[in-house]
């Protein structure tokens, strides 16, 4: 696309894709009212797979449009929003905002380093979880004071649950 923006189709405006046989699909488009697009139409594509997908991650398909060919990653909107909630905002942290970290993994947590209370630095391991048999270090993304453990040792833990909330320092 001409942008790296995600493409959001609006079905309250009349956009959808519409399926014309196997790797095929039509693309509709909005009117002038539409938010999305400017004209009414369709566009023809082709819709290919690149890769089997991944239960876990985004489905990257091959979509050519009037010759042009995109590779597109297709992901839910729940995942969407959970991967936009995850990154939302990383780089404006300061040192007077706290922060909650969150799995970004499913797992058992099979250690914890801090406690509440306990003052940590940026980059500090809070705590371990095992997942598809690897442990996975999770690590503070600023200094601060622990408020909250949300976990304990040997808990079973699903992407995007709430793991440890840092305070801010001082």
């Amino acid at each position: 696309m001409p942008t790296d923006q995600p493409l959001t189709l609006d079905p309250d405006a009349g956009e959808r894709l519409e399926a014309a046989g196997p790797g095929r699909a039509v693309l509709v488009t909005a009117g002038a009212g539409g938010k999305n697009r400017s004209t009414a139409g369709r566009t023809p594509l082709i819709v290919a797979p690149l890769r089997r997908p991944d239960p876990f991650g985004p489905r990257l398909v091959e979509v050519v449009v009037d010759g042009w060919r995109f590779e597109l990653e297709i992901e839910s909107a729940s995942r969407a929003a959970l991967r936009e909630r995850a990154s939302r905002d990383r780089g404006a942290r300061t040192h007077g905002v706290g922060a909650e970290v969150r799995a970004i993994i499913p797992g058992r947590v099979v250690a914890v380093s801090v406690a509440a209370g306990d003052p940590v630095s940026a980059g500090q391991q809070l705590l371990v979880v095992e997942a598809m048999k690897m442990q996975n270090e999770v690590r503070t993304p600023l200094a601060g004071v622990v408020e909250r453990l949300a976990v304990a040792e040997g808990q079973t833990i699903e992407l995007g649950d709430l793991l440890v909330v840092i305070g801010a320092a001082g």
